[in-house]
Formats: C-alpha cells, sequence, structure tokens
C-alpha cells in the first residue's frame, strides 16, 4: 500500500487521539466511584432485608401480645364472674363453693403467669420497635451514601464525556483527510494490535513494541519509497517514518 508521508504522519496524530480516547474510557471504567457505589449498593440491600425481617419480627411480636393480652383478659373476666357469683350468696352447695373457690385461685395463678408471659413480650416488642428503629436509621444513612456516590460518579461521567466529545470532534477532523484505505488499515490493525495500529520510527526503534533494528533492517527500510507504507515486522503495526527516524 503506498500513502503520502503527509498522510502517515496523520496517523501519528490519530493514534494519539484514539490513545486520548482509549485512556478516557479507561477512566470512566476505573472510577473510584464504581467501587464505592458496587459495595454501598451492597451495604443498602442487606440493610434492607434486616429492616425487612426486623419489622416482620415486630409484626409477629404484636400478634403474639394482642393474643396475650386477650388470655388474660378472658381469664380476668371469667374470674370475675366467678367472684360475683361467690359473692351474690346464690351458691349455697358446699362442694360447690369449694370448687368455686378452687377454680378463682386457679384463675388468679393461670392470670399470674400470663401477666408474666405478656411483659415477656413487651420486653421483646420493645427490643423489635428498637431494632426497627436502628435498622432503619442505618438504611436511611446507607441510601444517602449511595446516592452520594452516584453523585459523584455522574459528575465524573460528565466530565468525561465532555473531554471525550471534544476529542472525537477533532478525530473527525484529523480522520477525514485520511485516505479511506490507509484508514481501514490503520483500523484493523489497532484492534488487533492492542489499540495501537500506527507507531513512529524513532532513533531505529519501533514505539508500538519496542523492537530495535539493526543497520540491515533500517536501510531495508530506507530503500523504501516515501510513500510506501512500511509495516514493522514485529508486531505488523504501521511503522510511521519522521525526520527522527534515523533513516
Amino acid at each position: 500500500m503506498n500513502a503520502a508521508p503527509a498522510d502517515q504522519i496523520r496517523l501519528l496524530d490519530l493514534q494519539a487521539i484514539d490513545s486520548k480516547l482509549d485512556q478516557l474510557a479507561h477512566r470512566r471504567r476505573s472510577l473510584p466511584e464504581h467501587a464505592e457505589i458496587e459495595k454501598a449498593t451492597a451495604d443498602h440491600t442487606a440493610l434492607k432485608d434486616l429492616v425487612i425481617a426486623a419489622e416482620a419480627q415486630k409484626g409477629d411480636t404484636a400478634r403474639e401480645l394482642t393474643k396475650a393480652e386477650q388470655d388474660v383478659e378472658q381469664v380476668r373476666a371469667r374470674a370475675a364472674r366467678n367472684q360475683q357469683r361467690l359473692d351474690s350468696g346464690a351458691i349455697t352447695s358446699p362442694k360447690d363453693l369449694e370448687n368455686l373457690q378452687h377454680e378463682i385461685g386457679s384463675l388468679a395463678k393461670r392470670q399470674g403467669d400470663l401477666e408474666e408471659v405478656v411483659l415477656e413480650i413487651m420486653e421483646r416488642q420493645e427490643s423489635a420497635n428498637t431494632r426497627v428503629e436502628e435498622l432503619s436509621a442505618r438504611l436511611e444513612h446507607s441510601t444517602v451514601i449511595l446516592k452520594e456516590a452516584e453523585g459523584r460518579r455522574d459528575a465524573a461521567f460528565a466530565e468525561i464525556d465532555a473531554e471525550a466529545d471534544k476529542v472525537k470532534r477533532d478525530r473527525e477532523t484529523v480522520a477525514a483527510v485520511i485516505p479511506a484505505d490507509l484508514l481501514k488499515l490503520y483500523a484493523k490493525l489497532r484492534e488487533t494490535q492492542g489499540g495501537v495500529g500506527a507507531a513512529r520510527l524513532y532513533q531505529r526503534r519501533c514505539e508500538g513494541c519496542r523492537t530495535e533494528f539493526s543497520i540491515t533492517e533500517l536501510n531495508a527500510i530506507k530503500a523504501e519509497p516515501a510513500d510506501k507504507v512500511v509495516r514493522c515486522e514485529n508486531c505488523s503495526r504501521i511503522l510511521v517514518r519522521t525526520a527522527d527516524s534515523g533513516v
């Protein structure tokens, strides 16, 4: 392939621009905020699950307390009715009186036991309420941390993207004056050679792969016409000759 020396030199300008775009893309992918957001998201999700579990436990405890209080009320009401019957004097049979008094005593013990259960449940309910409040506060704080990290990432994105847009416009200007076939070869090599399709020959060395050429190899390159598109024998990249190439 042949191309005017000036067009070949423009490839170096294009390569510099493309390398800049690659650097910006890498910077965009490698922002520290990505790791922050990933951790903050994981923390937020874990806390959200804990809040849901704590609220479920709180609800279960509330229902358990309601049931226990109903049990106490039922025993209390039955004891009150028995006491009313006892106080009314309507029961005259000694055996019935004894049974009623025994039941009243049993109900009093039962009520005491149930009231202890209610107190125990109330303590657990207080702990459940406290845990929900603490976890909810932590969840709210984690939301703030996540939003702040996302805000920093978005600000960095905007800065990088604005710079990339400017560089892309510069690229369009440079690429527009490079012959299509040369541009196509450059693009193909860039894809297969780690983002570098054209490299300068500088003081006997390919700046793409850092290979230093022998005198014989340099003389062979020097013997090529100025418009010949020379390729590095080591990395296959387009080897651009300049005034500093030493040929």
